[in-house]
């Protein structure tokens, strides 16, 4: 019964306690996420091109 209970709550919560996002703030909230996973790609990206550089330059002295 506790499981009922808790499926019962749940769902009262979600309709009438929650607040929804309306169309135009779940678009620029999108926005945001996919410009800062862009920016951090780029970072990482970044980051992984000159530990490559720096590991040839390594190499290449020591070998």
């Amino acid at each position: 019964m506790k499981v009922v209970e808790y499926i019962k709550e749940s769902y009262d919560e979600l309709v009438n306690k929650v607040t929804w996002p309306n169309r135009s703030e779940l678009i620029s909230s999108a926005i945001v996420v996919l410009v800062a996973s862009l920016l951090l790609a780029l970072v990482v990206f970044a980051m992984d091109k000159v530990i490559e550089l720096l590991m040839k330059f390594i190499y290449g002295l020591l070998f």
